[in-house]
């Protein structure tokens, strides 16, 4: 199929889900031991000491991502400021995006327009409501929302520390899964019953220069039984290099909005 079909939607998706950063020298982590008797608290607590620190990153992202009949896989070029922005390149300059905690904005050469906006298109795409802070937790393998504001009942759940919380919420289900190795998520998963939707986040890890950040990411959401499946897998990173973020909006484009 054409890999530039519906290029500017799956641009955007492209943009929200690059906030991880990497460098050289990695190493896939597996095992660790379960200490079935872990109290809740020190299991979040050990979740939030092991957050990898870095600024800035740059490298390339494969994607792979599938909506129905709709199936695209590309390569893209990436600068992060982590906070402050995003910037990627799709091959060719094709279609540029550049995000920031108050804008999304993307242009695409293929049509000659571009687009601004805010998170409620990504939100109501992968079926929950999103900021910039829950997406980089999302792809950082940090749990999208703060555990530390609830309270959770602990259990071990497939070799993994599963925490979900004491108190139902009205409108959203959640549940954690947390690896023992270095505490990361392995999988997290918010959902709206009322609205038949649902976002999943899966994760496999690796140990980067002694930290310890996702290797591949597999996020799957579901909204009235349609599913969106986005694959992330990372390589040729750097964290913490001078960069800059060009970005302008070439003169003449249209201003689309997207639906």
């Amino acid at each position: 199929m054409n890999l530039y079909k519906n290029i500017s939607r799956v641009a955007l998706i492209i943009a929200f889900l690059l906030t991880l950063g990497a460098c050289k020298s990695t190493k896939s982590i597996t095992g660790g031991e379960i200490d079935p008797k872990l109290s809740a608290r020190n299991i979040i607590n050990a979740h939030y000491s092991h957050e990898p620190k870095f600024k800035t990153l740059r490298g390339r992202v494969k994607i792979d991502y599938t909506n129905g009949d709709d199936s695209q896989g590309v390569n893209v070029s990436l600068r992060m400021e982590r906070d402050k922005v995003i910037w990627i390149s799709a091959p060719l300059g094709v279609v540029k995006a550049h995000i920031t905690p108050e804008k999304v904005s993307f242009y695409n050469k293929l049509q000659n327009e571009y687009f601004d906006g805010d998170f409620s298109y990504l939100s109501d795409m992968l079926g929950t409501e999103l900021d910039f802070e829950k997406v980089q937790n999302l792809l950082l393998g940090n749990a999208v929302m703060d555990l530390r504001k609830q309270r959770f009942n602990s259990q071990v759940n497939n070799g993994n520390y599963q925490l979900k919380p004491k108190a139902a919420q009205e409108l959203f289900k959640i549940l954690f899964q947390l690896e023992p190795k270095n505490f990361k998520i392995a999988s997290q998963q918010i959902s709206q019953p009322q609205n038949s939707r649902q976002l999943m986040a899966v994760y496999t890890y690796q140990d980067i220069s002694g930290k310890i950040l996702p290797e591949d990411i597999k996020i799957v959401a579901e909204e009235k039984g349609e599913l969106t499946t986005i694959d992330l897998s990372f390589r040729n990173l750097e964290l913490d290099k001078s960069m800059t973020f060009p970005y302008k909006v070439p003169n003449g484009y249209d201003k689309i909005t997207l639906k």
